[in-house]
């Protein structure tokens, strides 16, 4: 690679320490890029069916793309993927903040780790150099501590730390890894990969800037967009009140905030966790991620019985309404604290949020017992319990060791019928948004290849009529607006391109804040950025075309380690009414349901039995090499 990357892949071998360097040929940049295809490219051709999850076997995957680094506003991102302890298929996520841009300045452009240390160690990556340091020190540390004694270590104040704590180290299946204390890679529990190879953290400092093709174009976009965001309605309300600044009390509202287990849309409470009292009493100032204007990072801070740190950041609206509305509590503190715990513990806080609402259900229904959660009364409600339980669940203490599990574990330990309130996709809980009141997004959680994920396409509410992504729909080739709650033919083709323009991003590292419909930078602005960065002659059709082999490479990787079409489903509560909220008395229909599944296979080229790509489909894409790894010839 001349432009854009460094052209150079680090391989680890955490077994006997060593590590090499490849350099893969620029034909297989240009097909994958970087991000989750990269991985994904990977994760077929070394991981096997049958492979371990939490075996030394398993592929971690750190892989940085083509636009990380050039300035563009949201491309300071990273995909973290590997075979998912939580799901058994594919395990993948992203996060934004500095560690990213950081990785390419020292050199590389993804990272392969493979194998077990015998005792723990962190890698030190710093200007082509590799080093794999003893973390006796660290292990059992905290993110915060174990960063400070990282640094120190080094005697590098600017290093950039991607770590895991407790959590991950006790392989609790949705732990995750966080860079800088406050960036993500959150669902499917990657960090818990780590934990297995002993793997505390990895540390990434350069001065090697990639170069980039033509810098005058890339100047001008970055110049245009910083210029005229405050002016785009989306951009300005991210930038004002971050995802917490508005949320909570529109989807409440609406009637589709999830509450009480996904029973009900509307929360009593709403207005004690919205954005505007987080703004009023517990924010301090904006955070960001490398390059990025926007600023829609929240950080909070709190003197009270609880002791807020705000080294950690603040709460998304995915934790407050995980910690917030999903389990009935309403002290705000609480919600700041329990964001604080799972950036410390490196605890997923969807995933962590919707386990131990699901354990209050089955307290609720006498399926658990004071007994079985160590005398806690895990009512709904009970924030205190609900903090004690965070705490057990990273440490897998008592009741803890049983959630750590996952929810859909933890069901079939529990049975009499707690299946039925273990709210997951393929093994992972779902993400703080209701299907019943989204039409496409019920299709986001069933199939996508990682497991319930809200993050698979853009919510339907966008593209309804008078909203502000329907005038940026032309460029797809959708002309009319869509209503958000219904699921008709005309939806599910929506969907199927919209999936493709959130998956893209990716693999180019790019953020869903800052590019794509219904944001300030187009697709086709997207495609002209990649060219400026890389030099190649690049289109919207093959932005699109690598966006479509994206999902199908994520499928097959999940095909491969077992998914078929029936597991393309929703709990059945979506498929039962609303008991609150605006929409009270809304359900999905099965059968509507299983129809746009059908339309959605013949629209992507699966196959409507089995949901596996078809040979034609993933020869028409370049990827015919996969038919022999999923037995098509």
């Amino acid at each position: 690679m001349k432009y854009g990357m460094t052209g150079k892949i680090l391989r680890i071998d955490l077994t006997d320490l060593t590590y090499a360097v490849e350099e893969p040929d620029e034909y297989i940049y240009r097909t994958y890029y970087g991000g989750s295809a990269l991985a994904c490219y990977y994760l077929l051709n070394e991981c096997p069916k049958g492979t371990d999850p939490m075996g030394p076997d398993n592929l971690l995957i750190f892989a940085s793309s083509p636009l990380v680094g050039s300035g563009i506003p949201g491309s300071n991102r990273y995909s973290v993927a590997a075979i998912s302890p939580l799901s058994g298929i594919y395990g993948e996520a992203e996060a934004g903040g500095w560690w990213s841009p950081e990785l390419k300045r020292a050199g590389y452009d993804a990272v392969l780790i493979k194998g077990k240390a015998e005792k723990p160690v962190y890698l030190w990556i710093h200007d082509g150099q590799v080093e794999i340091r003893n973390a006796g020190a660290l292990w059992g540390k905290g993110t915060g501590d174990a960063q400070d004694i990282i640094k120190n270590d080094l005697g590098v104040k600017r290093v950039s730390v991607a770590a895991i704590g407790p959590a991950g180290e006790n392989q609790v299946r949705f732990a995750c890894v966080v860079n800088g204390l406050k960036h993500t890679n959150g669902r499917g529990g990657l960090g818990a990969v780590m934990g297995s190879k002993n793997l505390k953290a990895i540390a990434v400092r350069g001065k090697q800037s990639p170069d980039f093709h033509d810098k005058e174009t890339l100047k001008r976009v970055i110049e245009w967009y910083a210029n005229n965001f405050m002016d785009h309605p989306i951009e300005r309300v991210l930038h004002d009140g971050g995802t917490i600044g508005w949320d909570v009390t529109e989807l409440d509202e609406a009637g589709i905030l999830p509450t009480y287990n996904f029973r009900s849309g509307s929360f009593e409470k709403a207005d004690d966790i919205c954005g505007e009292t987080f703004h009023k009493q517990y924010f301090i100032e904006a955070g960001s991620c490398q390059g990025c204007v926007i600023r829609c990072k929240r950080v909070a801070r709190s003197d009270g019985p609880y002791k807020v740190d705000p080294a950690y950041g603040g709460p998304e609206y995915e934790t407050a309404a995980a910690f917030g509305s999903l389990c009935g509590v309403s002290d705000l503190e609480v919600v700041c604290k329990a964001h604080e715990l799972c950036n410390k513990y490196t605890l997923d806080s969807i995933s962590t949020g919707a386990t131990i609402a699901f354990a209050m259900e089955c307290f609720e229904n006498g399926l658990l017992t004071a007994k079985d959660t160590d005398g806690l009364e895990l009512k709904f409600g009970n924030q205190k319990a609900m903090v004690e339980c965070i705490h057990k669940v990273a440490n897998r203490e008592g009741i803890g060791d049983l959630l750590a599990e996952g929810s859909r574990r933890a069901s079939e330990t529990i049975g009499g019928g707690a299946k039925k309130l273990a709210m997951h996709v393929k093994g992972q809980e779902l993400a703080m948004h209701e299907p019943r009141g989204k039409g496409s997004l019920g299709l986001a959680y069933a199939l996508s290849s990682t497991g319930a994920n809200h993050t698979e396409g853009p919510h339907d509410y966008l593209f309804q009529e008078g909203a502000l992504g329907v005038s940026d729909l032309p460029e797809l080739g959708i002309l009319e607006p869509v209503p958000a709650i219904e699921l008709t033919p005309e939806k599910v083709r929506y969907f199927a391109l919209m999936q493709l323009t959130w998956n893209v991003f990716n693999t180019l590292g790019l953020c869903i804040f800052t590019a794509g419909p219904g944001k300030l930078l187009k697709m086709n602005q997207v495609a002209q950025a990649v060219e400026a960065a890389t030099g190649w002659n690049v289109t919207l059709w093959e932005i699109m075309k690598l966006a479509e082999r994206t999902v199908t490479l994520k499928r097959a990787v999940s095909v491969l380690h077992g998914i078929t079409r029936k597991d393309d489903c929703l709990p059945d509560r979506f498929f039962q009414p609303l008991e609150g909220g605006l929409l009270k008395g809304m359900a999905l229909e099965q059968e509507v349901f299983e129809k746009s599944l059908d339309l959605y296979y013949d629209m992507r080229g699966w196959d409507r039995n089995t949901g596996i790509p078809t040979a034609g489909k993933l020869v028409e894409l370049g990827l015919g090499w996969v038919n022999k790894l999923l037995g098509q010839q």
